[in-house]
């Protein structure tokens, strides 16, 4: 096996093309990626057998931006016969590890979306053969491999597997979450993506406490602030512009019409610093990075908008630049970063401060 499949956003296929090989090559695994524009993944080849398998356990999957999902898959099987789509699947799957569940996929494109109704019907009668020979576990074993089957047209599909340890725990690649109608933007979308992505679920009533204190720089009209708003945390919302008067009736918002590069907290009680800001992603970068520095913030989570050319060198430098800059003021952080489902042209960064001592 020597293919490694990455679901991505459509249109951003040449990005996460660039960042596998960078990774690949880091890894002393060599090969190349084939990308089509608009097809919403990237097949990566090595050029050794069972160098995909090597890659799917020693690449973190967190610290891929571009890719959705990581499966080291065969050869694509093209033409499944209707009568009998499942003798040909069973061959394949003859030699990986025993799998514990399966998911029949397609990437995120509206035509290849249109096959999941039959991925539904067809997960059932696959999944009941896979067991019976022995490729799974007779029931769901959230430790176990996962098995994939990527449809990208009627009858052609990619199988494969991923680490359970090591992949994204959603279907396609997508947290499916629902857009609440008291929300005042969809925006309020991107947050909550990230804390499903960023923050463990066991983690979340520490890390995301009522009775907290955040702060949301370009806040209006409070799609952000809405997210720690319903988390029961106090707000300081930073905009010229309105905010929704649903959240400022909560009582927990504080609105400070003041320009996000200037304002400074009152008191030096925040743990979130949160920010959706149409800048240059250096500038916004530099700034988290003086948050967390001064001490002013315990964890951040901010979008980097990007430029229509060159957006993975943008994103490498701009997060490259913004660790030398906190290295060097000795902060001790986590840093991840991802082109989340909800986001467009920019990425999503979250970073935790791991230190609590007082700042110079």
């Amino acid at each position: 096996m020597n293919q490694v499949l990455l679901y991505c956003r459509p249109g951003f296929e040449k990005e996460c093309a660039g960042e596998v090989q960078d990774k690949a090559n880091a890894l002393e695994l060599y090969g190349f990626p084939r990308a089509k524009n608009n097809t919403g993944y990237v097949l990566f080849e090595f050029y050794q057998p069972g160098d995909a398998d090597t890659f799917i356990q020693q690449q973190p999957f967190s610290e891929l931006i571009f890719a959705r999902q990581m499966v080291a898959v065969m050869p694509m099987l093209e033409d499944l016969p209707q009568e009998d789509r499942i003798s040909p699947i069973m061959e394949m799957v003859a030699d990986f590890p025993r799998c514990g569940d399966l998911r029949v996929e397609t990437p995120d494109t509206n035509e290849a979306k249109e096959l999941l109704k039959f991925c539904r019907k067809f997960t059932v009668p696959l999944r009941q053969a896979l067991r019976k020979s022995g490729a799974m576990y007779a029931k769901d074993n959230p430790k176990k491999p996962v098995l994939h089957l990527c449809f990208i047209a009627p009858g052609c599909c990619f199988v494969g597997y991923s680490y359970t340890t090591n992949n994204s725990p959603f279907f396609m690649g997508i947290p499916r979450l629902k857009f609440p109608s008291d929300a005042p933007s969809r925006s309020t979308l991107k947050l909550e993506e990230a804390f499903h992505v960023f923050i463990p679920r066991d983690e979340w009533d520490e890390r995301l406490a009522a009775g907290m204190w955040g702060v949301d720089l370009g806040a209006c009209p409070g799609g952000w602030t809405y997210q720690l708003v319903k988390r029961s945390m106090f707000v300081h919302a930073i905009d010229n512009g309105q905010m929704a008067q649903s959240l400022m009736d909560t009582g927990q918002v504080k609105h400070h019409m003041v320009d996000g590069f200037k304002f400074e907290p009152p008191r030096k009680n925040v743990t979130w610093i949160v920010c959706d800001m149409v800048e240059k992603p250096a500038r916004v970068a530099h700034l988290m990075g003086d948050w967390l520095i001064k001490g002013w913030a315990k964890e951040a989570i901010f979008n980097l908008k990007l430029p229509m050319k060159g957006r993975y060198d943008e994103v490498l430098q701009d997060i490259e630049n913004l660790k030398v800059y906190l290295i060097q003021n000795g902060v001790k952080f986590k840093l991840q970063a991802k082109h989340l489902y909800h986001d467009r042209e920019e990425i999503t960064v979250h970073i935790q401060r791991l230190d609590n001592r007082s700042p110079h």
